[in-house]
């Protein structure tokens, strides 16, 4: 098995979680815009080889992985509408970063704007939610673990305003798969 990607890439982050979680030997393959643009339609990370199967996006990397190890991938419509909006939210914000590295801001574009306020209010409707742990993580739950995680790491968010997402992100911390995933470890 390989996995190409990065180590700041909190998709790619929730795939190398699932791969360590599985105790599964795989190679990490570092991969950047450049090779990404070259090696996998998508042109970007993460891509996975494992034999003939191919795949180019962190969910059906995460849904192969899973029904490797018979595990369910989001064991619920619940937890995959929480998949969703986290990978909603992760989305928009690393491409609010990406843009505003190349000068575009909110401030300068009423889109943007928008996008901006579509992060909040994800974050505004998951912290009403209880998230007390029970039986383990579920991947709607590690793929919101890694948003979190990563929007701090790059100071794009304070979680003030959401208490309850800190509270369950710091219990996701004590996690030693997640923690020794940090991307700031790479």
């Amino acid at each position: 098995m390989k996995l190409f990607g990065s180590f700041t890439s909190p998709f790619v982050r929730h795939c190398r979680i699932v791969l360590i979680q599985n105790q599964q030997a795989f190679d990490f393959v570092p991969a950047d815009y450049a090779t990404s643009a070259v090696q996998t339609p998508t042109k970007r990370v993460p891509y996975f080889e494992n034999g003939d199967v191919r795949l180019t996006d962190s969910s059906s990397i995460i849904r192969y992985l899973r029904g490797l190890a018979a595990q369910p991938f989001c064991p619920d419509a619940a937890d995959y509408d929480l998949y969703c909006m986290a990978s909603t939210g992760l989305d928009t914000e690393i491409n609010l970063f990406l843009l505003e590295r190349d000068g575009f801001t909110a401030e300068q574009v009423p889109y943007l704007a928008r996008q901006r306020a579509r992060v909040e209010a994800i974050l505004t409707e998951l912290d009403q939610r209880n998230w007390t742990i029970e039986g383990g993580y579920t991947d709607g739950q590690i793929r919101l673990g890694c948003w979190l995680s990563w929007a701090l790491f790059r100071q794009r968010l304070d979680l003030t305003p959401w208490p309850n997402l800190m509270q369950f992100l710091a219990g996701l911390n004590n996690q030693s798969w997640f923690a020794n995933t940090h991307p700031a470890l790479g």
